[in-house]
């Protein structure tokens, strides 16, 4: 008698890989939605979901990710100082020019991701670099053409 059981990972049997991407011309959004699917492992055939079993995910050129429409002036991140009438604000454009511009691709897959514990370990499997060149060379990271998975990634 055949019976299919559905197999549970254990933490120990996880097999990590890593995955460069160049962020280069790349939509903000589809691009956050693929890493977070690779960050939760959702893309192996033996994911589990109370487990991390995701990859290592390393983004370059993370300054020259791109948004459609009018985003880049319309969407607004608010932050409060503690202080009475501390309201701040920057919108996605003064964010990606500034000084941290990997912070926005950093939160907008932060965002796509459970929230806890789990979330937050792999949160630390992201390594986003604002410019070209990255320390983990020595991990041999596989690059992954998120342009060529569909025409809607990358605006011309």
């Amino acid at each position: 008698m055949l019976t299919t059981q559905t197999r549970s990972l254990k933490p120990a049997e996880v097999k990590k890989g890593w995955v460069l991407i160049d962020a280069e011309g790349l939509v903000l959004g589809r691009l956050a939605t693929l890493v977070a699917n690779r960050l939760r492992g959702k893309h192996k055939p033996q994911f589990t979901p109370h487990v991390d079993c995701g990859d290592h995910v390393v983004i370059v050129n993370a300054e020259k990710v791109r948004v459609t429409g009018n985003k880049a002036e319309q969407s607004v991140f608010y932050w409060h100082t503690g202080y009475a009438g501390g309201i701040k604000e920057r919108t996605l454009r003064e964010r990606l020019e500034g000084r941290f511009p990997e912070r926005v691709i950093e939160k907008a897959v932060e965002r796509m991701i459970t929230r806890g514990p789990l979330g937050r370990k792999q949160m630390k499997n992201l390594h986003v670099y604002a410019g070209a060149e990255h320390p983990h060379a020595g991990a041999q990271p596989q690059s992954l053409d998120v342009a060529a998975l569909n025409r809607k990634n990358k605006v011309a």
